[in-house]
């Protein structure tokens, strides 16, 4: 047998373990398109393969802008916001971030006076999915909102002047956020230990359609 199909066969057989839930990163090494569903498989640095299937309703952006799943390649870098799949065992990828490694991030100043790099929405999340929320907006601000978790009770989740706003994979003003919705909020603390959030999601994204 080839090396390459040696190392097909390692990738198939290690991708059988789940992916963690909350956010994987690493190298896109597979990628399968189907009708409606599709594949695909990411090596991470700890050299760890992982398969997640996807749809219609994943949201897949590079640079900021959405894009179609079949235009990231084999060997790019990618940010994938893993959930729970269909069945037992399986990971859906709801949202693929393509990663650039080589671009510099500009500073933003924090709210100290101090800067900081800026990141993209998934690389304050440590460990993975430790500061991600899902649940019931409560009480709405132009600066924060309160959000009803079910496991964790009532969260002040602050909003900066860069988060995202998606509601059913389409990028939409702050104005679009109402009470009562539910989210999910993807979000770190800040240098003075608050919660600010990254991106905000609702609507049919939320829903991988199992």
């Amino acid at each position: 047998m080839r090396w390459s199909g040696l190392l097909s066969l390692a990738v198939c057989l290690c991708a059988q373990e789940p992916a963690p839930l909350g956010i994987v990163r690493g190298t896109l090494v597979e990628l399968r398109e189907g009708q409606p569903d599709g594949e695909l498989v990411v090596r991470t640095a700890e050299e760890r393969s992982y398969r997640f299937t996807f749809n219609l309703r994943t949201y897949v952006e590079r640079e900021r802008r959405r894009i179609s799943i079949s235009s990231v390649r084999p060997g790019e870098h990618v940010e994938i916001l893993s959930d729970v799949g269909s069945t037992e065992g399986t990971r859906y990828a709801r949202i693929v971030h393509v990663v650039d490694p080589s671009r510099r991030r500009p500073l933003l100043p924090s709210t100290t006076g101090r800067t900081r790099p800026y990141r993209s929405p998934t690389e304050d999340i440590v460990p993975r999915g430790h500061l991600t929320f899902a649940g019931e907006i409560r009480r709405l601000n132009p600066d924060r909102l309160v959000l009803r978790t079910r496991l964790d009770g009532d969260k002040t989740i602050f909003l900066r002047s860069d988060t995202r706003y998606l509601r059913s994979g389409s990028v939409v003003d702050a104005a679009a956020l109402t009470n009562s919705v539910r989210v999910f909020v993807r979000c770190a603390r800040n240098l003075d230990g608050e919660i600010e959030a990254y991106q905000v999601i609702w609507g049919e994204i939320l829903d991988p359609g199992r």
